[in-house]
């Protein structure tokens, strides 16, 4: 027997034991693994999903050129969840029963994915949030759920803390959030963080919904904070600011992540630029959006969405955090090794440890933390140029089972 058909045969058998090992496991064959991906890709809330998703893709697309994981190319099946409870619950459950996928990488809405956290446990089902923080996902861990690849709600609120304590030297805070569990989470670092830095924290609690904050902001004036931390979605960030503006607030505003998916579209909501005098907004990427040490991010989305691209408003701003997710599914499927199954890949999950060159810290799991990054940068906005503030600010809230 030659040389050559030795190589051939080994070649064969290698296949055959991957094809008789994968029959075994969902969505895995001797040549494909099957991902689920869901997030919303249209409706008021797609600026939070749409091109996260295109990130990711780009990123698997970029691994299955250079010849995949394993011998195996990735196979993404992507369903729209519209940052709604019931529509995510019914991807999550189309993209596992129907489509028999492997692992699920999808969530940018924090609210509707944790939702889904009794199914995927039920069903035992890997999933890998895209960009939502989820921590009624993710505390107390449960061993098939990972996420916070932006940055976890509860890292949030102590990282504003934090900045407003030390960078901004306030004594007394004034805090807005929302009066539900989303606001719960950052809230509950936040008060920890206050008591650690010896800070008082004046809250107010605004219902998602509100239209009309003449009241939170009254409130927040007569307890004549140092600063105004603003921890709510966009709409009622608009509202406050420049509700503010109208009361003549001059102190510092800092606007946490959640509600600055599109800046231009807040400053127009707002109406006036003077409003963003003494505004910082806080970012969980290691640079400015576009900035020389994302570069290589926005290189590689032109390349593969060169009409997306030059289109105004394009990449959205939450674009690159589509990323880091992708590397980390890509290295545990990697460390999984080729006889992959999920129980394999739950392992290599919970070991991860890398620097994405994407977020403000490093992606890191352990069995019993399944947040993946808990820093944060800081930008002052004028309205219309965003300038970095020096140093990170991270939370100091950590799980303790109860």
């Amino acid at each position: 027997m030659n040389f050559f058909t030795k190589t051939a045969l080994a070649a064969a058998a290698a296949v055959f034991a991957l094809s008789a090992h994968a029959q075994d496991v969902p969505g895995v064959t001797a040549t494909t693994i099957k991902i689920g991906m869901f997030s919303p890709l249209s409706g008021n809330a797609m600026a939070y999903g749409f091109d996260v998703v295109n990130a990711a893709k780009m990123y698997y697309d970029k691994i299955n050129k250079e010849g995949g994981i394993n011998g195996r190319k990735i196979e993404l099946v992507i369903e729209d969840s519209r940052c709604n409870a019931n529509d995510l619950l019914a991807a999550v459950k189309k993209l596992t029963e129907q489509d028999k996928v492997f692992l699920l990488n999808g969530g940018s809405c924090s609210g509707p994915v944790v939702g889904a956290r009794e199914y995927v446990d039920r069903e035992k089902i890997p999933l890998i949030m895209l960009n939502a923080s989820g921590d009624g996902a993710l505390y107390p861990p449960s061993r098939y759920i990972y996420g916070a690849f932006s940055i976890s709600q509860h890292a949030v609120g102590g990282s504003m803390v934090q900045f407003a304590t030390q960078y901004l030297k306030a004594k007394k805070i004034g805090y807005i959030n929302h009066d539900d569990a989303y606001g719960g989470w950052n809230l509950e670092a936040a008060q920890f963080q206050a008591r650690k830095d010896g800070v008082a924290l004046q809250v107010q609690s605004i219902n998602p919904s509100i239209t009309d904050v003449t009241a939170p902001m009254l409130k927040v004036r007569a307890a004549n904070p140092d600063v105004l931390l603003i921890m709510t979605y966009a709409r009622p960030v608009a509202l406050l600011i420049k509700k503010a503006h109208e009361l003549g607030w001059n102190k510092p505003i800092v606007v946490a992540v959640n509600g600055t998916a599109d800046v231009n579209n807040l400053v127009q909501t707002v109406g006036t630029k003077d409003a963003f005098k003494n505004v910082y907004l806080q970012e969980v990427m290691l640079d400015v959006a576009g900035g020389p040490q994302l570069k290589w991010v926005y290189d590689m989305y032109k390349q593969y969405y060169p009409d997306l691209a030059a289109k105004p408003g394009y990449p959205q701003a939450y674009m690159a955090y589509g990323i880091p997710s992708a590397m980390a599914v890509v290295n545990a499927l990697k460390a999984a090794g080729p006889q992959l199954t999920r129980e394999k890949f739950l392992d290599a999950m919970s070991k991860t440890n890398f620097d994405s060159k994407v977020m403000a810290g490093p992606i890191a799991f352990t069995p019993t933390d399944h947040a993946a990054q808990k820093s944060a940068i800081y930008l002052k906005f004028d309205g219309e140029t965003k300038t970095r503030v020096p140093g990170s600010y991270a939370s100091a809230w950590t799980y303790q089972p109860k």
